[in-house]
């Protein structure tokens, strides 16, 4: 696994940051507008977009003082590029199982 595959997986591990995706997939946000929907301080919300954007999972426009944070698909697109390899895995586990038990049934 590279780095930024780790950094990306460290990232989405925690449940606020995957959250913090779901509302950065509908619109781009400030730190305000993020913070807004949860209970936590901005410095905390902050932390959370630091190690989302760490992971390249959202990138961050700055603008003067306000940063705007959009999602990053291609930072996605890592992850799930690695979650396909192991689709395939269990797609062949799943149908060598699924002949067996037709085999037994005649």
């Amino acid at each position: 696994m590279t780095d930024a595959e780790h950094l990306g997986f460290r990232a989405l591990a925690d449940p606020t940051r995957r959250n913090i995706l779901r509302l950065l997939a509908e619109n781009e946000m400030t730190i305000a507008e993020v913070a807004e929907n949860f209970d936590m301080t901005r410095a905390a919300v902050k932390k959370h977009l630091s190690i989302l954007s760490e992971g390249d999972l959202i990138s961050v426009q700055v603008s003067g003082r306000t940063r705007v944070n959009t999602l990053n698909p291609n930072g996605l697109r890592r992850v799930i590029d690695w979650f396909s390899y192991f689709d395939a895995f269990w797609d062949d586990r799943l149908s060598t199982l699924k002949s067996e038990i037709e085999k037994d049934m005649q």
